[in-house]
């Protein structure tokens, strides 16, 4: 294999295992939301805030993964 096919299965894993964290927290952060909902209606606008502030941050991980798999495959070495 050369190095360009290293550099795109390298993406791929990158990418892969990288949206997997995010993916789950995402997940456990709408389920701790909702349940707090069922429990608590009146608190909606502050459990809304703070479950977006969650998600975004979870995201972030996911968009640094994007950032790494780009690089390995646009960025060449000599």
């Amino acid at each position: 294999m050369d190095a360009f096919t290293w550099r795109l299965l390298a993406a791929g894993l990158a990418m892969g295992l990288g949206a997997i964290g995010p993916g789950i927290g995402v997940g456990l952060v709408g389920l701790g939301a909702l349940n707090a909902l069922g429990r608590n209606p009146e608190a909606r606008g502050q459990i809304m805030t703070y479950m977006i502030l969650a998600i975004a941050m979870a995201e972030a991980v996911a968009i640094y993964a994007l950032v790494v798999a780009i690089l390995l495959i646009f960025v060449t070495t000599k």
